[in-house]
């Protein structure tokens, strides 16, 4: 919080002033003597009044000065606006283990209803793309601010066979405006290109949700480089658990379990953040609060007009209470 009138906080000094006046008004010896006929009546006198009642209204006027200066004051908080220069890739594991139904009613299925939420809960302006994950990786959809495409192309995601993160995570930074991707004669040694400058580059995001071990394609640790290197930053979601479960396919059982250390170290390297889930509800509040974050930046703007209605709102209430609780309706 800052102000554009600083200077003007110093009239907070009257405050202490303000306090002692008060008491002083109140120890003062009264210059007329009040006699009453009986000890009764002088106790239900003291009673009616209260030892605090008396004050609250006054206090009540203590905070309205204070809150009056507060916004003359002018001042600026940092509030949440829609950032429409932002880009956010989703890359989704789509191998044959999110087949498994330890998620209802299975990992694909709420992974695709919690990504849709995801798209819907994003500004309207900020770009968003998809990218499909198992042996290969596969670009859906670029970047586009067609969220309806987005859920479209996220609602038709099929599953395949084993799992390349890696691929996964350099196709959806790649996919990424300024993010050239090197020549092919290059990508098996992975030789990072030059980051470019990190001025002309605008904010961008992966989100990558996987629930298996990468077993296919470049190495997760080398991906995660090149993601950092390029100024990419990546979110990751494990769907499952690192114990391990069976999943039954063509009539035997396949034991799958979630590498939780490979998007941990993903997630490290590029700054973002990881989350375990287990359940559909688990994995919808993760996607929830990357809404909340992704796509949104702190502007700092002047809410001296919000103040003011506060200050509004107190000052009635003093006047109320002054009038109606204190008894001074006529």
């Amino acid at each position: 919080m800052s102000f554009l009138w600083p200077r003007l906080l110093w009239l907070y000094a009257i405050v202490p002033v303000l306090v002692l006046t008060y008491v002083w008004i109140l120890r003062r010896p009264a210059r007329e003597r009040v006699q009453y006929p009986t000890l009764e009546l002088a106790r239900v006198a003291a009673a009616a009044g209260g030892r605090w009642r008396r004050h609250v209204a006054a206090v009540l006027y203590l905070l309205t000065v204070c809150a009056v200066i507060f916004t003359v004051a002018r001042p600026v908080a940092p509030v949440p606006v829609p950032d429409n220069r932002a880009v956010v890739m989703l890359s989704i594991d789509v191998s044959r283990s999110m087949m498994a139904r330890d998620v209802v009613p299975t990992r694909l299925d709420a992974a695709k209803k919690a990504a849709v939420e995801f798209v819907h809960n994003l500004p309207r302006g900020a770009k968003v793309g998809l990218v499909s994950f198992s042996s290969y990786a596969t670009l859906i959809t670029p970047p586009t601010d067609d969220h309806d495409r987005v859920i479209q192309a996220i609602n038709g995601l099929n599953l395949e066979f084993a799992t390349a993160i890696g691929d996964g995570l350099l196709e959806a930074v790649y996919a990424l405006p300024g993010r050239p991707r090197p020549p092919a004669s290059l990508l098996p040694g992975l030789p990072p290109p030059p980051p470019p400058d990190a001025d002309r580059l605008l904010p961008a995001t992966v989100v990558l949700l996987s629930d298996g071990q990468s077993n296919r394609g470049t190495p997760p640790e080398d991906a995660a480089t090149v993601a950092r290197q390029l100024h990419v930053r990546v979110y990751t979601i494990g769907l499952g658990s690192p114990e391990g479960t069976f999943l039954e396919l063509g009539g035997r059982g396949i034991f799958v379990r979630l590498d939780e250390e490979t998007l941990k170290q993903i997630a490290e390297v590029t700054g973002g953040a990881y989350w375990r889930v287990s359940s559909a509800a688990e994995l919808s509040r993760v996607y929830s609060r990357l809404g909340r974050v992704i796509g949104w930046r702190r502007t700092p703007v002047e809410v001296s007009g919000l103040a003011a209605v506060g200050v509004a709102a107190l000052f009635l209430g003093t006047v109320a209470t002054s009038l109606f609780w204190m008894h001074r309706l006529g």
